[in-house]
């Protein structure tokens, strides 16, 4: 892949500005993810009425879709790069790259994360939600691995500061406004049912 990208781009930097383009792509899109779907477990969402819930539900899908395809471009890119020093292990396995190991690894488990988000995701409906639930809040710690990861394994992370401290305060603040509006009711609604024991006691 990095071959092709240089032979067309024909500068052997290319796979690498690559690579960063779509890691901060899967970023922007991540946030805007992260930012959808905690508006949908917002207890002011049921005053909105436009977007309707499929709409919203379609939209969080198409971001997670989006994201995937950036995520799943960065990773290949900068694994069959050379100059990256990453490599195929690096990309999957923690602690396994040359380059910054222990940013990248951030990078890496963050991945993982998001994709047992994903894959919990797509179960919705076919498990019980006492079991799908609490493993699609991994994306929580998604995001916050990754946001490092970018922060710290990037070296152009100077002239994006004001980039990830905007994005990440905006999330913040969103998330803050999403469990302080909700009350003791929301939180009893909000969890797993149990099923009875034989005696009719839970």
């Amino acid at each position: 892949m990095a071959r092709a990208v240089t032979a067309v781009a024909g500068d052997r930097n290319a796979p690498w500005i690559l690579g960063r383009a779509s890691g901060l792509g899967a970023y922007l899109l991540l946030v805007a993810l992260v930012g959808t779907g905690t508006l949908l477990a917002h207890p002011w969402s049921v005053r909105w009425r436009r977007p309707g819930p499929a709409a919203r539900l379609r939209l969080h899908a198409g971001l997670a879709a989006f994201t995937l395809a950036f995520l799943v471009l960065h990773v290949v890119v900068l694994a069959t790069d050379p100059y990256a020093k990453v490599g195929w292990w690096g990309a999957v396995l923690p602690m396994a790259s040359q380059y910054r190991p222990a940013s990248v690894t951030l990078g890496v488990v963050g991945g993982w994360c998001g994709l047992i988000a994903g894959l919990t995701a797509a179960l919705a409906g076919r498990i019980t939600r006492r079991f799908w639930w609490p493993l699609h809040r991994a994306a929580v710690g998604c995001f916050i691995l990754v946001w490092l990861h970018g922060v710290l394994a990037g070296s152009d992370t100077t002239a994006l500061r004001a980039l990830y401290l905007l994005t990440a305060a905006a999330l913040l603040i969103l998330a803050t406004t999403r469990y302080a509006a909700t009350s003791r009711a929301d939180r009893m609604r909000q969890l797993p049912a149990r099923r009875p024991t034989a005696g009719g006691r839970p």
